[in-house]
């Protein structure tokens, strides 16, 4: 099986997070903590690599993942349009638990399955995360678990589901058991369109109503 890197360990998590980048680099599977549950982790342009994370969690291409961004410029990169209701919620709710999908860019270089031209973006609050996505770029991350059973909690716990079809893993102690809330903003373009909450998580779908208006939310 492959070693677990403890991130509270400075020598561990220099060597982690090196191999890491690494194994991102040439289409590799990664294991990271996140802001909310464990996250399994592919370079977002690399087919082969989004690939091998489906087919590691048992999904078909009918079930893309989300993507992970550094920052709020990186959703501008990737979104054909943003509504500014997802601009105010971004404000309120980044980085965090909340991921909006929104039109993906038709210039884009990538395939993460049968997304209809749309792509679920988050910026996470978590620092190792964070980290990474500002050396790697965008990573298309689904939660580090086999389809069908709980998400992981813990790095061990993702090892035991996903064993050796990850390169590296990643452990920053006890994550979260919530995962994000995640909302479609696509409708919003259309004429009195609205938003649609597609499951709620971490953000209160309350909150998100307060930001966006009753009379927005689907």
């Amino acid at each position: 099986m492959p070693p677990i890197y403890d991130a509270s360990v400075p020598a561990e998590l220099l060597t982690g997070m090196r191999l890491a980048r690494t194994a991102i680099g040439r289409g590799d599977l990664v294991v990271i903590p996140t802001d909310t549950v464990y996250g399994l982790a592919a370079d977002a342009f690399n087919p082969a690599a989004v690939e091998k994370l489906v087919t590691a969690k048992g999904r078909t291409r009918e079930a893309p993942p989300p993507v992970l961004i550094p920052g709020i410029p990186t959703l501008d990169a990737l979104a054909e349009t943003v509504p500014d209701e997802v601009r105010a919620l971004v404000a309120a709710f980044w980085p965090g638990g909340l991921t909006v999908i929104v039109p993906a860019r038709s210039t884009l270089t990538w395939d993460l399955g049968e997304t209809r031209g749309t792509v679920a973006l988050r910026m996470p609050s978590h620092p190792l995360a964070l980290e990474l996505l500002s050396e790697t770029g965008p990573l298309a991350v689904s939660s580090a678990n086999l389809t069908g059973q709980p998400a992981a909690t813990t790095a061990q716990e993702a090892e035991r589901m996903l064993g050796d079809s990850v390169a590296v893993y990643l452990d920053g102690g006890e994550g979260g058991t919530v995962a994000s809330t995640i909302v479609d903003a696509t409708g919003l373009l259309l004429p009195n369109g609205t938003l649609r909450v597609v499951r709620e998580g971490a953000i209160p779908v309350d909150a998100i109503r307060e930001i966006v208006g009753a009379d927005k939310c689907a």
